[in-house]
């Protein structure tokens, strides 16, 4: 059983009192934690890129503005609604495999900092908009390495992927790209796997970067102003999970990133550390509260007013192959432990949030925070489903607690 320190119970109970549940809360002061640590371990070679795919509340984004130097958006939603959090248009970075010609369109003629290219079809697009808008737009080339190192929850590469240009076509496909009039080759990208929690496999991976970023671009004669590393750092979800030592990470990665950094052609290169569920994961919690308990069958089961509804990745079901727990506790404590099935609303038996989960008594009323829930929550859950209450989001920054609320459903609220 893991218990957080008092002071996160006090904070997660306050915000269910003000706010209701289900609710998100995040706490921005453990954010500034894990970019200051990554700045202590990385900022000698990288600069921080906050993929905001993973978490793209507005106000979190506009917290974050002033303290990660990029952001990547991964649609033309999330460009307009990181404008709409102060983010400038140069400093966004836009990925994807299915770029369609109206995001192209808004945001070159906005002004992207980097359209991040995955195929052809998209360079060609790309290049003919930006002549319509009388601009030359700035490329980094996506490429899908040909393996991806064991270790990695998701694996982006090494396989048939929809993501980036394989790297056995690289080659031709950079010269056709090198060759268009209206895009300019700014760099390189990888982003081949993630939630990894082995230092060695990671280190592995960038290794497998850098000598693609080398003979790429060597055999083209391109100096880059950025090459993107996919980061791939993962975060402990469950029981038993180890966080990543990122000081190992970066001892045992120092001897290939200082000696790329020292090749002539790579001196003026900014090196950029793509990263989400790194950052916000830890920093967040899902609060639901127990709306009656029940003993089944030789099973005592709480049933819960927020379940895989409002999130959809502890339930198990995105992305994960065998269900696991999340770390979850009782909020406050309480005497004696049990083993007990944790449930929310919906009217389908897939709707669990844990299985013979260990707590304190837990009883009608009581409340139940899940771990490690600032990355994919709302934005990837299906809040929609048989209109129960979509999940509050409360921000809190310094002691001060604030409604950040994006998704608004048409569920009935106490």
């Amino acid at each position: 059983m893991t218990r957080p320190e008092p002071d996160i119970d006090r904070i997660l109970t306050d915000a269910a009192d003000r706010f209701g549940t289900p609710s998100y809360v995040y706490l921005t002061d453990l954010v500034e934690d894990r970019i200051s640590a990554l700045e202590s371990a990385f900022g000698r070679w990288f600069r921080l890129s906050y993929a905001m795919k993973c978490n793209p509340n507005p106000a979190l984004l506009s917290w974050l503005r002033s303290r990660v130097p990029f952001i990547d958006v991964s649609s033309g939603g999330e460009f307009l609604l990181a404008q709409s959090a102060g983010w400038e248009a140069e400093r966004a970075s836009f990925t994807g495999p299915a770029k369609r010609e109206i995001e192209l369109r808004t945001v070159i003629q906005a002004g992207l900092g980097e359209l991040v290219v995955e195929s052809l079809r998209e360079a060609r697009l790309a290049d003919r908009i930006a002549a319509e808008a009388g601009r030359r737009q700035d490329v980094v080339i996506r490429i899908a390495p040909d393996r991806v190192p064991k270790g990695f929850g998701d694996q982006m590469a090494g396989r048939p992927s929809p993501f980036g240009i394989d790297i056995e076509e690289a080659e031709a496909a950079l010269a056709e790209i090198i060759a268009l009039p209206n895009l300019r080759v700014a760099g390189l990208h990888i982003y081949s796997g993630t939630q990894c929690l082995k230092p060695a496999a990671i280190v592995e991976n960038w290794g497998i970067f850098i000598g693609i970023f080398r003979d790429l671009c060597a055999a083209h004669d391109l100096r880059p102003d950025r090459l993107i590393f996919g980061s791939g750092l993962g975060i402990p979800y469950h029981p038993g999970d180890q966080a990543l030592n990122l000081d190992e990470v970066a001892a045992a990665a120092a001897p290939e990133l200082d000696a790329l950094k020292a090749e002539p052609r790579f001196s003026d290169t900014e090196l950029v550390l793509e990263l989400g569920r790194y950052l916000v994961g830890p920093a967040g919690y899902f609060v639901t509260r127990v709306t009656s308990t029940k003993d089944s069958r030789g099973a005592r089961i709480a049933i819960c007013d927020g379940g895989m509804n409002g999130h959809l990745a502890a339930s198990g079901h995105f992305g994960m192959v065998l269900r696991r727990n999340y770390v979850i506790h009782r909020v406050g404590g309480g005497e004696g432990e049990e083993k007990i099935d944790i449930s929310g609303p919906l009217c389908t038996s897939i709707d669990k949030l844990g299985t013979n989960v260990v707590l304190p008594r837990v009883e009608e009323g009581d409340l139940i925070a899940i771990h490690a829930s600032g990355a994919y929550g709302p934005t990837s859950s299906p809040v929609n489903f048989i209109s129960h209450p979509t999940p509050r989001e409360v921000l809190v920054t310094g002691g001060q607690m604030t409604d950040a609320t994006r998704i608004e459903g048409a569920g009935l609220r106490d």
